[in-house]
């Protein structure tokens, strides 16, 4: 048997470079030794990825895309299709478990300086990944066309408006009609289940060949590629497999005990997963009270609310996701880690942090004005983060850095 399976081997290597591609990216990929709980979220995300293509190519099989039908189809699928409940609630939990693993996964690339040169390519590769993922979710939350739907995707297309010059044909040209109808449902779930799927594919792909060009940072944010023995392996580096093959199969068991737990005993999440609203087929007769986005997406909806004018508030909207984009030559730190860097900086993510879920639930949260001038507040400290940063972390004092990674 062993030879048959060496045989085998052999014949698909003269033809795919199956093991070629085994030892460089996994049994002969060196990642450094002090890899921590922080390191297990982008396997994570990979993982509620797989979900969400797997439970999305299920849901359309059943959903209908018209507006005459797709509320009834979704209805249908909670409750007509053997297990559709389960698929659905798989892929709208997925979407929620989706953005808390990027935003921990972000929050790490921030804390240990991940962004920093070598790696400024393979972060673009990241916060295109972020933005083809809003991108995704909102396509994705008009298709069970109820109240929230609708009203929500009439909200922000309506913000294009807002460009001058072109701005009212920009939303004519989006929704395929003049408000949102069955010609936009059918744009954005074509959207939806097609082309940003493909370019996210495109994207971790990409992500996951820079990572192993430039290879993992780590805790320290010391290039363990510096120092290597005789053989050329380095030093304060292991094989990824089987050590954090081993290490992400546990973060993976401990997150799918918690999504079951969540799937299986509070699947709405008291309305931040699903929405009671959306249970109503959309009417365009009558408004909600209250239009908000799931809240995954309310941080930047609560900077566009913070803002009077309608043009602002959408130039800030779009500023806050565009900073990330630039946030590797921002940082003028001669350190990577949180660890080894100055008060200033330490304070300034911590603020950072404090803001955006500030933002995210006031963004949830119905307008008022003290709401107003929370978010204003909040808003300020957010972009201040970046401006800032050439500043604070060009003059402050850091730590000198170790020889060698610590364990």
């Amino acid at each position: 048997m062993d030879s048959e399976k060496q045989k085998l081997l052999e014949w698909i290597d003269q033809r795919f470079p199956l093991t070629k591609v085994w030892r460089e990216h996994l049994s002969q990929y060196y990642a450094p030794k002090n890899f921590n709980f922080w390191y297990v979220f982008g396997a994570l995300a990979l993982l509620v990825f797989v979900n969400q293509i797997l439970t999305g190519i299920w849901l359309a099989m059943f959903y209908t895309p018209t507006a005459a039908d797709a509320f009834a189809s979704v209805e249908a699928i909670m409750r007509d299709i053997n297990f559709g409940w389960l698929l659905r609630y798989m892929h709208a939990i997925g979407a929620s478990a989706f953005f808390i693993v990027i935003y921990l996964h972000i929050f790490r690339s921030f804390l240990y300086g991940s962004h920093k040169r070598p790696r400024e390519l393979l972060w673009l590769f990241g916060v295109g990944l972020y933005l083809l993922l809003l991108m995704e979710s909102f396509f994705g939350y008009l298709l069970p066309w109820g109240q929230m739907s609708y009203w929500g995707a009439e909200v922000i297309t309506s913000l294009f408006s807002a460009i001058p010059g072109i701005g009212n044909d920009l939303v004519l040209w989006v929704r395929g009609d003049y408000s949102v109808s069955d010609a936009t449902l059918h744009r954005f779930f074509s959207l939806h289940v097609i082309a940003i799927p493909l370019l996210m594919i495109l994207l971790v792909f990409l992500h996951i060949v820079s990572l192993h060009k430039v290879g993992s940072n780590n805790p320290d944010g010391i290039e363990i590629k510096e120092r290597k023995n005789a053989q050329g392996i380095p030093l304060d580096g292991i094989p990824f497999h089987p050590y954090y093959t081993v290490k992400d199969l546990f973060g993976v068991g401990v997150f799918l005990i918690i999504f079951c737990g969540v799937l299986f005993f509070m699947p709405t999440m008291g309305g931040y997963f699903l929405e009671s609203t959306n249970s109503v087929p959309a009417n365009p007769l009558t408004t909600p009270t209250h239009i908000a986005p799931l809240w995954y997406l309310a941080p930047f909806y609560s900077i566009l609310r913070a803002i009077p004018n309608k043009l602002l508030g959408v130039m800030a909207m779009a500023s806050s996701i565009a900073f990330l984009f630039v946030l590797p030559w921002l940082d003028r730190s001669p350190v990577r880690s949180i660890r080894y860097r100055g008060l200033w900086s330490k304070i300034a993510l911590t603020l950072f942090v404090v803001s955006f879920i500030g933002l995210c639930y006031l963004g949830t949260l119905p307008v008022s004005e003290l709401r107003q001038w929370c978010a204003r507040f909040f808003a300020l400290i957010y972009f201040a983060f970046f401006l800032a940063m050439p500043f604070y972390t060009r003059y402050e004092k850091t730590k000198p850095l170790p020889d060698r990674v610590k364990k």
